[in-house]
């Protein structure tokens, strides 16, 4: 259970300063996951403007409403990876490739340049790079439909 001897706050300027247990103030902190991927809401870090950790959160369930709040919403503000939860359509098996995908946040289509973009994490998630760096998170490659399945086999 992680225990919480810091206060977290907004400035004027919407930036988080955090104030320790001994009163020092740690202006413009930043929470970074340990673990995006794999465990997202435990093992995050508040890290200062040189990436000096001055906080560690075991899990962000364990805070106090106020603060949770705080770091969810600093982190929805930094990250950007939508989850492919359909894969539509491609327009060839052969790369690179347009890709039509159904994700968490809507329908898009990206180009996959090769299958090397293509990367396993763990057992059954998957990490699909854009020609724009921009990430797309498979977290269950054996959950997905039948057809979603059928064209993520052909690049496998």
């Amino acid at each position: 259970m992680t225990t919480i001897d810091f206060q977290l706050e907004r400035d004027a300027f919407g930036r988080l300063n955090l104030t320790d247990a001994a009163g020092t103030v740690h202006h413009h902190v930043s929470p970074v996951r340990a673990f995006p991927v794999q465990a997202p809401d435990e093992g995050l870090a508040l890290v200062n403007t040189d990436g000096k950790e001055v906080a560690w959160i075991d899990r962000v369930d364990d805070l106090p409403a106020p603060i949770a709040a705080l770091v969810r919403e600093e982190l929805a503000g930094r990250e950007f990876m939508p989850e492919i939860a359909r894969i539509v359509d491609v327009t060839s098996f052969a790369t690179p490739c347009t890709w039509t995908v159904e994700t968490n946040r809507g329908r898009t289509q990206f180009v996959l340049r090769g299958e090397e973009d293509i990367r396993r994490i763990g057992a059954t998630a998957l990490l699909v790079s854009d020609t724009h760096g921009i990430h797309f998170l498979i977290r269950d490659q054996y959950g997905l439909d039948k057809h979603s399945k059928k064209i993520l086999d052909r690049f496998l």
